[in-house]
């Protein structure tokens, strides 16, 4: 075996043309004029059918009733093998493949034609002699010129099969380099897309983490850390309060009642819910909690909450502390102090332009941040697009060299 040959797909094609023309281009050229004869005898198939047409048609015109029936029965037999004829496609491009549809596709219409005849003829025998044997005459000369079509692909061009997918397959592999390339080019458009966007998102996000870094916001950021912390204090100085309270809470709903009013109920399942907001927003001095204190202590003593003893001991004990002690005055200046803070804070004009300010760059950024998901799926798809025709070229490569080297017992390699 000779060397390995290398070649581009285009270099490929020509060479591949000159070193097969002198066996290729002879059966090519002689099975497209086989197809051609066959085209040829349909269309004559078709005329001697028009002929049977016109003829059988005229003999109906004239009411001859003995030749009447046997007229219509030809008549509409006609109608058949035209249409049947005409149905058949004849290819536009011979190649080994649709050469053979069409040769089985003109077997079924010629066995289906054998049957029509045989069964029809007889019955309008002994009329239309002559455009029988006429008729009958054409389609033996058809059935010939196809089995002598049928005989050289089965014999001649089957040879050179693996030669003509050869051929096609490069044809298909230079569509495919091209798409390749498309795709590239795409990938790359996509990319500086997805990078552009994705500084976009990086400048808003700059200008978003500036603003709350700066003035009112930052001021307004402190004191929300503030009051999250102002709120485990205050959890914590009343967390032994915390069943008891649900309990006093439960005995207003369904119980016997817990002789608090309204207003002291509401503050009650606002400690229970958010102390930090419960404790900042009473009156000086807490009045309300100390209102539920006193009542929650006379439950206490009674027993009616039924608590385990160490609870309800420990409960008392809050209870004491903050009624008689004010043990809660320092946590409750604090609350306040950061409350009203919070408040001034979030009514200042400087904030409140701020946050209308971050509110817009947030928006803008999801805008951005979709966009960028728009374009991360279509990277994707040309991503997967691009490496499924990388395999086909692949798979393409390796047949065209495994045919090349069954045909012309020649070792290449497509670059």
């Amino acid at each position: 075996m000779s060397e390995t040959l290398k070649f581009s797909t285009s270099e490929l094609q020509a060479w591949l043309e000159q070193e097969t023309k002198s066996v290729f281009v002879p059966v090519h050229t002689k099975a497209k004029k086989l197809v051609d004869e066959m085209r040829k005898a349909l269309d004559s198939l078709i005329d001697t059918s028009k002929m049977l047409l016109d003829n059988s048609g005229k003999e109906i015109e004239k009411r001859n009733m003995r030749v009447y029936k046997r007229a219509r029965a030809l008549n509409k037999l006609a109608r058949v093998f035209v249409e049947r004829y005409r149905q058949i496609r004849v290819p536009e491009q011979v190649t080994y493949d649709s050469a053979e549809t069409f040769v089985q596709e003109v077997q079924k219409a010629f066995a289906v034609t054998d049957i029509d005849v045989r069964t029809w003829f007889p019955r309008i025998s002994p009329f239309f002699i002559l455009d029988r044997r006429r008729f009958s005459a054409v389609l033996e000369k058809a059935k010939m010129t196809l089995k002598e079509l049928e005989s050289y692909i089965s014999k001649e061009y089957i040879k050179t099969k693996t030669l003509e997918d050869t051929f096609q397959l490069i044809e298909k592999l230079t569509v495919l380099e091209k798409q390749t390339k498309d795709l590239e080019e795409k990938k790359t458009k996509v990319g500086a897309d997805k990078s552009l966007i994705q500084k976009q998102i990086d400048e808003v996000q700059l200008r978003m983490d500036d603003m709350k870094n700066t003035g009112g916001i930052t001021q307004l950021n402190q004191t929300g850390d503030e009051i999250a912390r102002m709120l485990e204090e205050v959890k914590h100085s009343l967390q032994h309060l915390q069943k008891p309270f649900i309990k006093l809470q439960s005995l207003a709903t369904h119980g016997s009642g817990s002789g608090l009013t309204p207003e002291e109920l509401n503050k009650l399942a606002q400690y229970l819910e958010n102390p930090f907001e419960a404790l900042s927003t009473e009156k000086e001095g807490y009045p309300l909690l100390r209102q539920i204190l006193v009542k929650l202590n006379r439950f206490l003593s009674e027993d009616k909450l039924k608590l385990k003893p160490e609870k309800a001991r420990k409960a008392q004990q809050v209870v004491i502390g903050i009624l008689d002690n004010n043990s809660l005055d320092s946590l409750y200046q604090k609350c306040r102090e950061v409350a009203t803070r919070k408040a001034r804070l979030s009514t200042s004009a400087e904030v409140a332009a701020a946050e209308r300010e971050l509110s817009k760059l947030n928006e803008h950024k999801e805008l951005l941040k979709r966009n960028k998901g728009v374009i991360e799926g279509e990277e994707l798809a040309i991503s997967r697009n691009y490496t499924e025709t990388l395999e086909r070229i692949r798979n393409h490569k390796d047949e065209i060299q495994k045919n090349v080297l069954a045909f012309l017992n020649r070792k290449v390699v497509v670059a």
